[in-house]
């Protein structure tokens, strides 16, 4: 070669199929670390009756240990990718996971109530690098073959996390009380973090670099002014701030007179979780034969029946009430966030952060108004606002029934 010649640019390495070694090195510790993230944010949901004992609370004050926690995530979650894209996806997740296990173990610690919720929303905050990170990570490093198992196994673990902190942490609190509970979650988010650390390989198709913070705003305002996405935000807004509300407050009804049940019981509902990956599944394939604008509506209405049937002072009604919401609100969500994703052609991390912010912001703020109306009436009074949330979401299913698809669907 003269010696002028330009150096050429190195290949990207290939990406990695089902069939490596390398396919499970990755899916493995991410899979944990979804299992872990989950854990550790939704641990204390079946504990607000307690907490709320414990303080000396109200209902809707109990519920801001999840909502203060959900609210700091929303607003993390945009910026997270591009810390990610400054200091490395791997070293992000390994950092978000330990500095949120520790605000955990700090929140055991709380002598009193706000310093109970200063450590929850630090929790949220660092919690945000995980999920906002590994999903790009496996989007990049896999091949389109791999790629749907390796999201498949990442939010698997993610959802038994979510249900398996629950009922858990539930136990542990009647066994040993709330605090040994919540820092058990923290522990297991540490184990999660170093395994990350010393398992996960570097990522082989990616290189730190300063983000183009300018080029960010083009797309976000974009998306927010396509009348579709406007709509499928606003819908992850709804539906899941009325099942996060109707999970925070089942636990005070279902402890109260004349249920009365135990935190160990009342974690076993939260097995309701694994409805997850049949809902997603079956309401997905249906989406795909008959189209979402067809489906959707179906999925919302589901919900909403599950309220309607946990109104009877009936453990099974309330158990059957329960599943249907959860069937409903899964089936609905995936097929969501699916469409976000097909309809913005350009910009769809933008558009995925979007969703997610108005998702977890309406966690944050219908799940604590929820229990003002539980404090007015009780299960009926948040039965009330769920069916009027369910309402308000399938008045939208049906707008978006009739919003044309963007030009670069129309014209496929």
């Amino acid at each position: 070669m003269s010696a002028d010649a330009s150096p050429q640019p190195r290949p990207n390495p290939p990406k990695i199929s089902r069939s490596e070694a390398a396919f499970w090195r990755i899916t493995g510790p991410l899979a944990f670390g979804g299992f872990c993230t989950f854990a550790l944010l939704y641990s204390v949901q079946p504990l607000m009756p307690v907490l709320a004992r414990e303080f000396a609370v109200s209902p809707a004050q109990a519920s801001l240990s999840l909502s203060a926690t959900t609210a700091a995530l929303a607003l993390a979650m945009i910026g997270a990718g591009a810390v990610s894209e400054v200091c490395g996806r791997k070293r992000l997740m390994v950092a978000s996971l330990a500095a949120s296990s520790l605000a955990a173990m700090l929140a055991a610690l709380a002598p009193n109530w706000p310093t109970l919720l200063g450590s929850r929303a630090l929790a949220g905050l660092a919690l945000s690098g995980l999920p906002a990170v590994a999903m790009a990570y496996l989007s990049v490093e896999m091949d389109a073959e791999a790629i749907g198992l390796a999201m498949g196994l990442y939010i698997a673990g993610s959802t038994l996390g979510g249900m398996s902190g629950r009922l858990v942490v539930a136990a542990l609190s009647d066994q040993f009380g709330w605090r040994p509970a919540i820092a058990a979650t923290g522990a297991v988010g540490l184990a999660g973090a170093a395994l990350i650390g010393f398992a996960l390989p570097a990522s082989r198709r990616f290189l730190p670099r300063w983000p183009d913070f300018a080029g960010l705003a083009a797309p976000m305002k974009r998306h927010l002014s396509d009348p579709g996405l406007r709509l499928l935000f606003a819908e992850g807004f709804l539906l899941m701030g009325s099942f996060v509300c109707a999970y925070n407050y089942i636990g005070f009804r279902l402890t109260a007179p004349p249920f009365s049940l135990s935190q160990t019981a009342i974690g076993f509902i939260f097995v309701l979780y694994l409805v997850d990956a049949v809902s997603s599944m079956v309401m997905g394939d249906l989406a795909g034969r008959f189209g979402r604008r067809r489906v959707l509506w179906i999925a919302i209405t589901i919900e909403a029946a599950g309220v309607a049937v946990t109104l009877p002072d009936n453990i099974f009604a309330v158990v059957a009430g329960v599943g249907l919401i959860t069937w409903g609100f899964f089936g609905a969500h995936s097929i969501a966030s699916s469409w976000v994703g097909l309809r913005a052609d350009r910009g769809r991390a933008q558009a995925a952060a979007l969703y997610l912010f108005f998702y977890y912001v309406g966690s944050s703020l219908i799940g604590s108004a929820g229990g003002l109306f539980y404090a007015r009436g009780g299960w009926p009074g948040v039965a009330a606002l769920l069916a009027a949330l369910t309402g308000a979401a399938l008045i939208l299913a049906l707008r978006l029934s009739k919003v044309p698809p963007p030009r670069h669907l129309a014209l496929r």
